[in-house]
């Protein structure tokens, strides 16, 4: 019991500061400064002399012994999409000053030549240019893709493993970085198809495709092969099929996958033939060429996976 109440005292110190301060009814010497709220309030009487006080702490942050003595500066954390980390500062482009004010033409011509030796400051060498083009190449292509910031970390820390391995020369960086970004798609289980990065890269599907097979081997990265059931819930909204039929596709490609149909298989392929059937099968009739357009093969995939699925599997469907 008392080492209960002694721990309620120790936390009450700690987010309390007694003040040399009387309060204004009871004129007694008992105003305490309560940072969890942040006002002062009186402990003997309750009034709260003063709101919305500001905190007077140190900035820097600590959740442990050893950031408490190291003083770990408060700040955004580092991140792997930026060449330097983003640990560097940055001069804003605005020609205003702190009070919103416009620069003078003298001053904003100083500030122009700041900004543009700041900018060569943070690209030194050959290493960081590429990073830094590689990088904002990832970043662009994540956002024409709708991808997560997680997806463009993942991406980030593979091609920055291919740096260091000195896996770029001779290569392309925007062939290198497109690459990075699919196996990243591929390692976070995101559905995104070969297709769909090339649509936003700056090259060709061969290319990508050429080096995400050499960097996946270089650097030793196991990645599993897509689960067509991925694609089901993307492609079903794109066609706008119901929620039933989204289910029926997926029990029939966890069917065939139990009896090794889609081995070898193209997972959008795979997706697209289920969904094709499961359409059928619950009356919503999509023709072949909707749902091809919409996992991004041809006719005649979608055709033979319909075929291998329905007849390996005893479906019948009144085509």
């Amino acid at each position: 019991m008392n080492n209960m109440m002694e721990k309620e005292s120790t936390k009450k110190k700690d987010s309390h500061e007694e003040l040399e301060k009387e309060c204004p009814s009871c004129e007694k010497s008992s105003v305490v400064r309560d940072y969890k709220r942040d006002i002062e309030i009186c402990d003997n009487c309750g009034r709260i002399v003063k709101e919305a006080i500001k905190d007077r702490g140190p900035e820097w942050r600590a959740f442990d012994q050893k950031q408490r003595e190291e003083k770990s500066r408060g700040g955004p954390p580092s991140t792997e999409t930026i060449h330097d980390k983003g640990l560097s500062t940055q001069i804003d482009y605005k020609n205003r000053d702190a009070k919103g004010n416009k620069l003078s033409p003298e001053k904003r011509r100083k500030v122009y030549r700041l900004r543009k030796w700041h900018k060569r400051g943070r690209v030194t060498g050959s290493k960081d240019r590429n990073l830094a083009f590689s990088l904002s190449e990832i970043n662009r292509m994540s956002s024409h893709l709708g991808l997560s910031k997680n997806v463009q970390e993942i991406a980030a820390k593979i091609y920055r493993k291919a740096v260091n391995e000195d896996l770029i020369r001779g290569r392309s960086m925007e062939g290198v970085s497109s690459a990075a970004l699919y196996a990243a798609c591929r390692e976070a289980n995101i559905p995104r198809t070969l297709e769909e990065v090339a649509e936003s890269s700056r090259v060709d599907k061969g290319e990508i495709g050429k080096n995400y097979r050499f960097i996946t081997r270089e650097l030793d990265i196991h990645i599993p092969p897509t689960d067509p059931v991925r694609y089901v819930a993307r492609f079903g909204s794109e066609l706008e099929i119901s929620g039933e039929t989204r289910v029926k596709a997926i029990e029939i490609i966890r069917k065939a996958q139990e009896e090794k149909i889609t081995s070898g298989k193209s997972p959008t392929g795979t997706a697209a033939g289920a969904i094709y059937i499961a359409a059928l099968e619950n009356g919503e009739r999509k023709t072949q060429r909707d749902v091809a357009e919409v996992a991004d093969v041809t006719e005649v995939t979608v055709r033979n996976r319909y075929s291998e699925m329905a007849e390996k599997l005893n479906i019948s469907t009144n085509t």
